[in-house]
């Protein structure tokens, strides 16, 4: 049956969740520079630290949403928090680097149980009225926790060393599978589901990615997180220096403001994958704009406003697309494949255009990956109607 009251304390803690969840990769990030001190001798080696816990995501993200339909949320959930907060405590010990390494193996498969499990909660408890501004809400927490590693997090290495961060992370962990533990309930059972087997786990992920409900979100998500990531790592360069530091600061608080705000009164009006195609097609005039005017600090921000659309709305589609719980689920876990491809591939295949067509390349990929993002979504929505 339908939630009639949104629970917003556990929306609230799941969202908390998920901001630890999205510490896995900010821990690492803050204090990138300096592992080298910790393990000396490691050079590129030192990468894998930060992108282990993507390659898994790429490799097993529908996997994760498949596994944790069958497992249970609310089971899938805690044992991933807990996972988490062992393997951030392992890592405040400071391992040989062949550890560390297998550590952040395992915290890839706990970011995603995660990444899938919470925002598939959220909207079962969430009522119809409330779930475009809680799954908004949700849509926020990569963004709330890569600014509060910055914030809190490198100064808390700098002052006390690297182990803090680690050790800080595993206790917030341990703290949110607590009070999960005692305040969440499972889903409804929605009946038997097929065992497990690597068959079964390979005709599914086929019949997720060719269904226009469960792969809608995913497949826009790709183009969302090619752009993103990529846009915000190479744009400096090319703006001013007198605005280059606000202009890099304001552009994530201003996609994060937009899709709480405007992004949340549309959703109440019309259809989140008609919020998401809104944003693409912002995105897309804005990347012409930075095309016409390289670095304009308005244009910087008004793509940064327009990006805010998809950003929330993209996980408002996967509830609106998809009644039941088991096909959220799927539906996460080909977002989060996807995003994990997205956040992996943007950054190199930019940085490769730049180095051919100077900085022309910016708008030029990223207005094609927005082009690419919107035709995917009107292409998917004839499928669905038809």
């Amino acid at each position: 049956m339908p939630t009639r009251q949104t629970s917003f304390a556990l929306v609230l803690a799941l969202w908390a969740a998920g901001l630890g969840a999205a510490a896995q990769y900010g821990k690492v990030s803050v204090i990138f520079d300096m592992l080298p001190s910790v393990y000396p001798g490691a050079g590129a080696t030192l990468g894998f630290a930060v992108s282990l816990v993507g390659f898994v995501g790429i490799l097993l993200g529908v996997v994760a949403g498949l596994v944790v339909a069958r497992v249970r949320y609310r089971r899938a959930l805690l044992a991933a928090l807990w996972l988490g907060a062992v393997m951030s405590l392992v890592q405040a010990l400071l391992p040989p680097l062949p550890l560390l390494l297998v550590t952040r193996v395992v915290e890839g498969a706990s970011h995603l149980a995660i990444v899938v499990a919470a925002p598939t909660l959220i909207a079962q408890l969430s009522a119809d009225r409330d779930r475009g501004f809680t799954l908004t809400l949700w849509g926020t927490f990569f963004g709330v926790a890569f600014a509060v590693m910055a914030v809190a997090g490198r100064p808390l290495a700098l002052s006390y060393g690297v182990p803090a961060v680690f050790a800080a992370h595993g206790a917030y962990m341990a703290i949110c599978a607590l009070y999960l533990s005692s305040r969440l309930r499972s889903l409804p059972d929605e009946g038997p589901l097929p065992a497990l087997s690597v068959g079964r786990l390979l005709r599914d992920h086929v019949a997720i990615y060719r269904s226009p409900r469960q792969s809608a979100a995913g497949l826009g998500w790709l183009f969302y997180t090619f752009s993103f990531v990529s846009i915000l790592t190479v744009l400096p360069p090319y703006l001013t220096p007198a605005a280059r530091g606000w202009i890099m600061g304001a552009m994530p608080l201003v996609s994060i403001a937009v899709s709480m705000t405007f992004g949340v009164v549309l959703l109440r009006r019309i259809s989140a994958v008609r919020v998401v195609e809104a944003g693409f097609a912002g995105s897309l005039a804005a990347a012409l704009w930075l095309w016409l005017s390289p670095g304009a600090p308005l244009a910087c921000l008004a793509l940064a406003a327009a990006m805010g659309l998809i950003q929330g709305a993209s996980f408002a589609a996967v509830a609106q697309l998809n009644d039941s719980a088991a096909a959220r689920a799927r539906a996460n876990g080909a977002m989060a494949q996807m995003g994990n491809l997205g956040n992996t591939i943007g950054t190199p295949v930019m940085a490769a255009g730049l180095l051919w067509l100077g900085y022309a390349a910016l708008p030029v990929l990223a207005g094609g990956a927005f082009a690419a993002g919107l035709l995917v979504h009107l292409w998917l929505g004839q499928r669905r109607a038809a």
